[in-house]
Parts: structure tokens; C-alpha cells; sequence
């Protein structure tokens, strides 16, 4: 496709020099597909060009048109509306496309760039397990790495796991002060729920002692400080800082709790990371950079000691990087943490940080440091910044220990699905595990789905009830459409691919265009980091093909050339769901 683009781009520069004596500006040389309301395959917009013709418009699209038609094998008719020239392809060109395209095994996927890349995401805190919020960001980061490898990119998945802090001390204080010994094997829960557990145990605990300091006519801001519990945190953490041995080993016990846990979450969600890093490390070698970059003018102290950079002449404010007590902010451990990934892949092109929008300015401040201490690469980090996500009855709170969890969420759509397969009569006479199996990867895809087919950008509601419809835009939808190809192939056997060189009607020419579009849509989604790209043109697709379906019969049709062609098309349409659903880290099943 991307041939023929450039054919006709450089048809039209000769075209200018033949029919006006003219080289035209290349960059107002637009080829768009032609809007659906309209008979043709591109169009040309030539408003622009007519101070070189000094014609109207439609005189310009016409004579245009006649060199095209002319000149261009592939341009079988044109037409034209006002200034807008709308070109009709050859069926022999869609045909060859579609022949290319199903002889094409990674039809769609680009060869190596010779480009590292480094994704970010997930990035939790050790003291709860993941929650709503977690799966936007792992789905969207996941989904961002799989585009950029199918743009060629070799990609590095990877998380900063925020292991330090007042934080991790509170829960840490809450289990040793009322855990008695327990494990999480003793409670019967996953690791990063029972630390958990202990946070919002910690919360409940620090309300009800600075409820009584208020009640003995102590300020409220003064009892925030002054609560025992709270003490106990502040306490905690310092001897954390200071290498306390006992201190120490029940963060690593507890850590390691959790750390169970989030591996079995990320198994169910089915991602995985190359690289992790811990604040509890990266933050030392920041604080050193900092202290650095104190001595070579780069930052500046405060009277009281703390360390600051001063951003104003790039438009950004005085930020706090080390406070007066030699402490560090998270902006300290961001410093380390890049600079480390930078050393770690010193051939890495570019950076990209998945991270909510409420850390916009954050990103902002931090590349401005990374290039004000000199490094050429901190202008090639990218934040990918998204929107929030909630339920319908709104958002969660994780200190209040109503956060929405992650585990809860996946087990209730694989339930969604089961339900959902008993009503339609789908798992009748289908074994318990296959069931089983099923009802998980149809929950899981109208979990992910649902989630990534918005604009990062936009906050969005998930509606689990929404998620798994299968006449609506859902995950669902897309692969009862692609079990229904598989079925077909199933019962053609081997495809033949002798087609004919005959017409083809609407909904064939449609499939195939919408086909010979899939490798500039994988390229621009990783462009603009955009999963939401490729999902929205999977059901698309998948409508297209159901339609296509319903309208035109395959193994009726009236001649064996005509059936080998849409059993192609068949083919080509599952091949393609396939692979872009699985740029979405959502598995296919064979049967639906």
C-alpha cells in the first residue's frame, strides 16, 4: 500500500511539471483514504494547488485525474467532487494486495529497527495489592510494548517497585503491633492482600487515636502528629535508614510477601517484565547525583538545608529534591532510577514512563533535570500520561480499605463469562477445564478491551456489565468473530489462493481495504502510543467481516474460484484479529 502511495505522490509531482510547468509543494501532496460517503479509494484535496494551475478546482482534479488514470496502472477511475479528487483503484490491485498480504505471514509487523526501547508500568507500592487503577496502567503499558516490538523496537518491559518509605513502615507497624506472628499462609490470603490488610489496619488504628487526642482538646493538626501509631511510623523508617537489622529483616519478610503476591497477579493478567528496579536502591544513587549536582551549581541549598533546583526560566517552578534531614523525595529516586536505566542500556533510544496524569507536572520537572544535569538522552523520555479509571459508583480509596482490587476484578469477569456462556448454551457439552479456560480468556479480553479501546488520555468508567456483551464494541464480540473464521477454515481445509480476476462486490472490496490498512495502523498506534488505535480497528474489522458474513455465501458460492477468494478473506480477517488482539495481551480462542 505504501508503494502505491508513493507512486502516486510522485506521478503527481511529474504531473505538475507536465501539465503546468510547475514543481508543487511536496508537503501539500495529501493522499487520504476517500470518507465512506463517497465512491473512491484516496483522495486528493487540490485547493491548495491552485495558484500553479490558476484553474477551478474541479478543472485542476480533472486534469489531474486524466494523468493519474493515464499514467498510473493501479487508478482504474476517479471522480470528482468540488476540489476534491476521489481515485478508484484497480480489482487486480486489491487483489494482489490481498495475495500479498495472506502469503505474508507478519504481515503487519515491521523488521527489526536497530531501536531499544524502555517501557515503564505497573511501578506498585509494597504495602496493598493492585488495584483498578494498576490495571489501566499495566494494561495500556503492556499493550504499548507489544505495538512498538511489532514496529520493530527492541523493547524492555520494566517497573520501579516502590519498596521504601513511611508507607511500607505503616503497615509494617500495624503487623507487628497486632499481627501476632500471622502469615499469609496462617490467613489464607495472597501476600500483597494480607500486607494490606495491615495498611488499612494502620489507617483505622491512627483515625481512632487522633479522634481521642481531639476529644482531650489536643488541635487536629497536632493530634495527626502526635498519634502514637503515627510516631511509631516515623520511627520505623528511621531505623529502616539506618540499617536496624531487625528493622530491615521484617521488610524483606514483608516485601517478599507481597512480592508473591503480585506474581500471581501478573500471571492471571498474562504479563511479565525484562528489568526491575527498587526504590529502596535507586533512590541512594539520586540522592548521591543530587548531592553532585549541589557541588557543580546544577541545584542550590536553603537556608535549612534542603536541596532544590530552580526551574523558573524553563516556565516551571523550584522543586525540592533532598530534604533538610538528607532525606529523599521521589524525585530523588526518579533521578537515580533513570539515570541507573541509562547506564544499565546505554544503547537505549528512548524512554517512555506510563504513569497517570496526575503526575503530569512531576515527568515535566523530572526530564527538565535529567537534561539540566547534562544527559543528551533526557530528551527522549516520554511520559504516557492517561486518565483515571472507575466503576460506576465512583472511585476508590485504598487507605479506606474500599480500594477496587485487581484479583477481585478478574475473578468477577471470568464469572461474568461463565454466566454468560450458560445463558447462550456455549458450555453444554464442553468439558469443566475447557470451560474453565474459555470463561477466563473471554473475561479477561472483555476486561482488557474494554479498558484500552479508550483514548489513554480520557478518563473512562468501566462497566463490567458493559464489558462482556457481545453485541456491543466489546473484547468478547471480537473473538466470537474470530472463533467464527477459525470454524470456517476448519471446514474448508487447505486454502487455495487461484483467484479469479473478476469483479468483487462492496463488502469484499471493503475487507480487503480495510486489510491493506493494518500495517500503517500498527505504525501509527506506535507513533502516538495509542492501543486504543488498534482496538477500535479490530472491531471495526471484525463488524465488517460479520456483515461480509451474513450478506455474501462462501461455500454457495457459484463457483470454486469465487470460494477460494473469500475463504481468503476469511483467513486474512482471523490472522489479522489474532495478531492485533494479541498487540492487546488478549488470547483468541478457536472456539467460541
Amino acid at each position: 500500500m505504501q508503494a502505491l502511495l508513493d507512486q502516486l505522490h510522485s506521478t503527481l509531482i511529474k504531473g505538475f511539471e507536465e501539465l503546468y510547468d510547475s514543481k508543487p509543494n511536496e508537503k501539500q501532496i495529501q493522499i487520504q483514504k476517500t470518507r465512506k460517503e463517497f465512491e473512491g479509494d484516496f483522495t486528493l484535496n487540490v485547493f491548495p494547488f491552485l495558484r500553479i494551475t490558476r484553474s477551478k478546482p474541479e478543472e485542476t482534479a480533472q486534469n489531474l485525474g486524466d494523468y493519474l488514470k493515464e499514467n498510473v496502472e493501479e487508478v482504474k477511475d476517479y471522480n470528482v467532487i468540488k476540489g476534491f479528487l476521489n481515485l478508484s483503484l484497480s480489482e487486480n490491485f486489491w487483489r494482489n494486495t490481498l495475495k500479498s498480504a495472506i502469503e505474508n505471514e507478519r504481515f503487519g509487523l515491521k523488521e527489526n529497527s536497530g531501536r531499544t526501547v524502555l517501557v515503564e508500568f505497573a511501578s506498585p507500592n509494597t504495602n496493598k495489592p493492585l488495584h483498578l487503577g494498576h490495571l489501566r496502567n499495566i494494561f495500556l503499558g503492556y499493550s504499548v510494548s507489544n505495538i512498538l516490538n511489532a514496529n520493530g523496537h527492541n523493547v524492555v518491559n520494566t517497573q520501579i517497585i516502590n519498596d521504601r518509605g513511611i508507607h511500607i513502615c505503616k503497615s509494617m507497624v500495624a503487623w507487628k503491633e497486632y499481627g501476632n506472628g500471622q502469615t499469609p499462609e496462617d490467613a489464607g490470603l495472597k501476600g500483597d492482600h494480607f500486607v494490606g490488610d495491615y495498611y488499612v489496619k494502620f489507617d483505622q488504628v491512627y483515625k481512632e487515636q487522633i479522634k481521642d487526642l481531639i476529644s482531650q482538646g489536643t488541635t487536629e493538626d497536632d493530634a495527626k502528629e502526635q498519634a502514637p501509631i503515627m510516631k511509631q511510623a516515623r520511627e520505623t523508617l528511621s531505623k529502616w535508614e539506618q540499617g536496624d537489622a531487625e528493622t530491615v529483616a521484617l521488610w524483606e519478610k514483608m516485601n517478599n510477601w507481597v512480592y508473591s503476591g503480585f506474581d500471581v497477579t501478573y500471571n492471571t493478567m498474562g504479563v511479565d517484565f525484562d528489568k526491575l528496579y527498587y526504590e529502596s536502591e535507586t533512590y541512594i544513587k539520586g540522592r548521591d547525583v543530587v548531592k553532585k549536582g549541589l557541588k557543580d551549581g546544577s541545584f542550590f541549598e536553603k537556608d535549612n538545608g534542603s536541596i532544590w533546583v530552580d526551574l523558573t526560566k524553563e516556565g516551571l517552578d523550584e522543586k525540592l529534591l533532598l530534604r533538610a534531614d538528607g532525606t529523599a523525595v521521589y524525585m530523588t529516586q526518579d533521578i537515580g532510577t533513570a539515570i541507573q536505566r541509562s547506564e544499565d542500556f546505554p544503547k537505549m533510544d528512548q524512554m517512555v514512563y506510563t504513569v497517570g496524569n496526575e503526575q503530569d507536572y512531576h515527568f515535566q520537572v523530572l526530564f527538565k533535570i535529567l537534561d539540566k544535569l547534562g544527559y543528551d538522552w533526557a530528551k527522549n523520555c516520554y511520559h504516557l500520561s492517561y486518565g483515571m479509571v472507575e466503576l460506576p459508583d465512583g472511585k476508590m480509596k485504598s487507605r479506606e480499605g474500599n480500594v477496587v482490587d485487581a484479583d477481585d476484578i478478574m475473578a468477577e469477569m471470568k464469572e461474568r463469562a461463565l454466566e454468560q456462556g450458560k445463558d447462550r448454551g456455549s458450555y453444554e457439552e464442553m468439558p469443566d477445564q475447557e470451560r474453565e479456560e474459555l470463561a477466563r480468556k473471554v473475561g479477561m479480553a472483555a476486561l482488557k478491551y474494554f479498558i484500552l479501546k479508550v483514548d489513554p488520555k480520557k478518563n473512562m468508567t468501566f462497566n463490567p456489565e458493559e464489558s462482556v456483551d457481545m453485541n456491543g464494541n466489546t473484547g468478547p464480540f471480537i473473538q466470537y468473530t474470530y472463533a467464527r473464521t477459525a470454524s470456517i477454515l476448519r471446514k474448508a481445509g487447505e486454502v487455495s489462493l487461484n483467484f479469479s480476476d473478476g469483479e468483487f462486490d462492496d463488502k469484499e472490496r471493503e475487507l480487503v481495504k480495510m486489510i491493506a490498512s493494518f500495517p500503517e495502523l500498527i505504525e501509527e498506534a506506535g507513533e502516538q502510543f495509542n492501543p486504543g488505535a488498534v482496538a477500535n480497528y479490530c472491531y471495526d474489522l471484525a463488524k465488517v467481516y460479520n456483515g461480509f458474513y451474513q450478506n455474501t455465501p462462501i461455500f454457495g458460492a457459484d463457483d470454486q474460484e469465487t470460494i477460494n477468494w473469500r475463504l481468503g478473506l476469511t483467513k486474512k480477517v482471523g490472522d489479522i484479529l489474532k495478531t492485533g488482539m494479541g498487540l492487546l495481551g488478549v488470547e483468541m480462542p478457536e472456539r467460541f
